[in-house]
């Protein structure tokens, strides 16, 4: 207390003035991570060449382990600072909400390679346009929190976040409808409802990570 008494006042200032850059800056990486992790769990399944999945999953898993850095610095951040853009916990939710999002994108990745599971259906294709779409409207509703100027842009992202998970859920139920009536092999069955699982979670988790922002907005828009 002494120490902090002695400084300059300006010096006093800086440590109560909110660090908005770099919440905004961390989360805009984020978002922009969920979308790549994304882009790459639409090119495995698309990928028809066993070995380029191989190749591809570990573009994933490296995309997961750097969204980690990204997660750990917002919890530092957090720590750090009196003051933050808006409530702690909402920045907490948030960061927790969109790591979800990039942890599922990797299991699912992980379990299509070791699993050896051919994802070339158009079931698994649907999911994964699914939540490139979602991931992608996370990604513009993340970056309007900056701001927060557009809330039209807020709320249609969130609107087309709600209508994919929906979506996800309808194709989801009818998968595995279809995977007990024609799938002959137990295992394949095992494994590829599995799969169906972690790829409907993660529009569960878009949507968590919209209900987040939707909270956020309430507050401060």
């Amino acid at each position: 207390m002494h120490e902090i008494l002695q400084m300059p006042f300006n010096s006093i200032l800086k440590l109560f003035l909110p660090k908005d850059k770099v919440f905004f800056n961390l989360f805009e990486e984020v978002a922009e991570n969920v979308l790549k992790m994304a882009t790459e769990l639409r090119n495995l399944i698309y990928e028809t060449d066993p070995e380029k999945r191989l190749v591809i999953n570990k573009q994933i898993a490296d995309l997961e382990h750097e969204n980690d850095n990204f997660t750990h610095r917002i919890f530092t951040e957090l720590g750090r600072n009196f003051i933050t853009p808006f409530d702690r916990e909402d920045v907490h939710y948030l960061a927790s909400a969109l790591d979800d999002i990039c942890d599922y994108i990797n299991s699912c990745s992980k379990k299509i390679v070791y699993y050896k599971v051919n994802p070339n259906e158009t079931t698994f294709q649907k999911m994964a346009d699914l939540i490139l779409k979602g991931c992608s409207e996370v990604r513009k509703a993340v970056l309007e929190l900056r701001d927060m100027k557009n809330l039209r842009r807020i709320t249609d992202a969130m609107v087309a976040i709600n209508s994919v998970e929906n979506q996800a859920d309808d194709i989801f139920d009818l998968s595995i409808e279809d995977l007990f009536e024609k799938e002959p092999d137990a295992k394949e069955v095992i494994k590829k409802r599995e799969i169906y699982q972690v790829l409907e979670i993660i529009t569960d988790k878009c949507e968590d990570a919209s209900n987040v922002i939707e909270s956020i907005i309430i507050k401060y828009a």
